[in-house]
C-alpha cells in the first residue's frame, strides 16, 4: 500500500499547487527511503543516462523551437486576417476559418498556448465587433487551439510513442483520421450553430480595397508557406524520407527560412525563440526525470503490481479497462496537465492494457484524444487561461467555460468512436 499512498500523496501536491518535477521527485525519494532505503536509486544515474541519450525525444525541442519561431514571423495574423476574408462571407464563416488556421497552426508549430493566445488576440476583437455570440467565439478559438495536441506533429505523441514504446511516425500517421474528424465535427457544429442562430454567427463583408486578384494573391501567399512547412515535415516521415527527429530538425530549418521570407528574421529573434525553446524544454525534461524517479519507486513499492491486478480484474475484461481508464484520465485532465499524466498515469496502466491484448496504437489514440480534453475541460483548462488572459474586458470567465462545453461534447463523443469503432479510423 505504500505505492499507492505514495501515488495520492503526489495527487494532492498537484492539486495544492506545488512545482510539478519536484513534486515527482520529492514524494519518490521520501517513500523510496522510506520503504526500501537509499539503495533503491543506485540505478537512478543509469535512467537518466537513457533519458538523455534518446533520440526520439530529441524531436521535443525542436518541434519547439519551430513553433516559437513561427509564432514570431506573425504567420498566424497573416493565417487568420486571409482565412477570415475567404471564408467571411458564410454565416459563421469567421468561425469556420479560426477552426482551419487552428488545424494549419496544430500541423506547422503544435504548440496549444502559441496558437490560442494568436487567435485570441485576432480573431475575438474581429467576432465581438461582428456581433458573433461571445459563447461560440470563446468555444471555437479555445478548441481549435487544442487540435496541435491530437494533428501531428504533436508534442503529446512524441511522449506517448516513448512512453509506451511505439514508434512516432505510426502514431503520428494513425492520429490523421481521428484529427480531421475532429476538424469536421467542429465545422459542422458551428454550420449547424449558424443555421438556427443566423444572429450569432454573421456574415463578414470583404475588404473592398482590395481588388479579386489582390485578394486572391494576398490569401495564396499567406496560406501556401505554412502549408509547404507541413507537407515538409509531415511528408517526409510518412514517405519514409525521414524519422520524426530528423523531420523535427528540416522544421526548425523550414521556420526560420519562412522568418527569411516574411523578412522577419534578426539574430535577436532566433536568440529569443532559442531561449524560449531552452526554457519549455527543460520544464519537460524536469518533469521527466522527476516522473523517472517516481515510476521507479512506485514500481519497487509494489504500486504497480496491485494497480495492474485490480485493473486486470474489472468486470467486463479490456472493455471495461479501457472505460474506467478513460474516465480516469478525463477526470484527471481537470485538475492536472497532460504531461502529468502522460508520465505517471500512462506507464501504470501500459502493462495491464499489454495483458488484455489491447492495440498499443489504439490505446495510445484513445489517450491522446482524451488529454487533449485536458485543456479545455474547467476549472484548470490550460486554454481557458490563455484565452482569459488576452479576451476584452466584456468576455468572462463564464462565457468561456459555456463555449467550450459542446467541445468538449463532440471530443468525448469522438473518444466513444473511437472505442467503439477502432476499426473505422484503422487504429486494428
Amino acid at each position: 500500500m505504500i505505492g499507492i499512498t505514495m501515488f495520492f500523496a503526489a495527487l494532492l501536491m498537484l492539486l495544492v499547487g506545488f512545482p510539478v518535477a519536484y513534486i515527482f521527485g520529492g514524494v519518490a525519494l521520501m517513500f523510496g527511503v522510506f520503504a526500501e532505503g537509499p539503495e533503491i536509486f543506485a540505478f537512478m544515474p543509469f535512467r537518466i543516462q537513457s533519458i538523455m541519450e534518446n533520440t526520439t525525444m530529441m524531436a521535443v525541442p525542436l518541434f519547439i523551437f519551430m513553433g516559437i519561431v513561427l509564432q514570431r514571423t506573425r504567420l498566424a495574423e497573416q493565417l487568420l486576417e486571409s482565412m477570415g476574408q475567404l471564408f467571411g462571407r458564410v454565416r459563421g464563416g469567421l468561425a469556420i476559418s479560426t477552426v482551419l488556421v487552428g488545424a494549419l497552426l496544430a500541423a506547422s508549430t503544435g504548440v496549444v498556448g502559441a496558437s490560442v493566445v494568436a487567435m485570441g488576440l485576432i480573431s475575438l476583437p474581429v467576432m465581438m465587433k461582428y456581433n458573433y455570440d461571445k459563447r461560440l467565439a470563446c468555444g471555437t478559438i479555445c478548441a481549435s487551439g487544442t487540435l496541435g495536441q491530437i494533428i501531428p506533429p504533436s508534442i503529446i505523441l512524441i511522449i506517448l510513442g516513448d512512453v509506451l514504446g511505439i514508434p512516432v511516425g505510426d502514431l503520428f500517421k494513425a492520429a490523421v483520421g481521428p484529427g480531421f474528424v475532429l476538424i469536421g465535427a467542429y465545422l459542422i457544429y458551428i454550420l449547424i450553430y449558424s443555421w438556427l442562430k443566423p444572429e450569432s454567427a454573421p456574415a463578414l463583408p470583404r475588404d473592398e480595397s482590395l481588388n479579386k486578384r489582390q485578394f486572391y494573391l494576398k490569401a495564396v501567399t499567406s496560406i501556401v508557406p505554412p502549408l509547404a512547412l507541413v507537407l515538409v515535415v509531415l511528408g517526409s516521415i510518412f514517405a519514409g524520407i525521414a524519422t520524426p527527429t530528423e523531420s523535427s530538425a528540416l522544421g526548425g530549418v523550414g521556420a526560420l527560412l519562412l522568418a527569411v521570407i516574411y523578412r522577419q528574421f534578426s539574430w535577436s529573434m532566433m536568440y529569443e525563440a532559442a531561449l524560449e525553446t531552452v526554457k519549455v524544454t527543460a520544464m519537460v525534461f524536469a518533469i521527466l526525470l522527476g516522473a523517472t524517479a517516481f515510476s521507479m519507486a512506485f514500481s519497487y513499492t509494489g504500486g504497480d503490481s496491485l494497480v495492474e491486478e485490480v485493473l486486470s480484474d474489472l468486470p467486463g475484461g479490456a472493455t471495461g479497462f479501457l472505460i474506467l481508464s478513460m474516465i480516469a484520465i478525463l477526470i484527471l485532465g481537470f485538475f492536472i496537465d497532460f504531461v502529468e499524466i502522460a508520465f505517471i498515469i500512462v506507464p501504470i496502466l501500459a502493462p495491464v492494457a499489454d495483458n488484455l491484448g489491447i492495440a498499443p496504437l489504439w490505446f495510445a489514440i484513445l489517450i491522446a484524444m482524451n488529454l487533449q480534453t485536458s485543456f479545455l475541460t474547467p476549472p484548470f483548462g490550460f486554454s481557458l487561461f490563455y484565452l482569459k488572459g488576452v479576451a476584452p474586458p466584456q468576455v468572462t470567465t463564464l462565457d468561456i467555460y459555456k463555449g467550450v462545453m459542446p467541445f468538449i461534447l463532440l471530443q468525448v463523443t469522438i473518444v466513444i468512436a473511437i472505442m467503439v469503432a477502432p476499426s473505422w479510423f484503422g487504429l486494428v
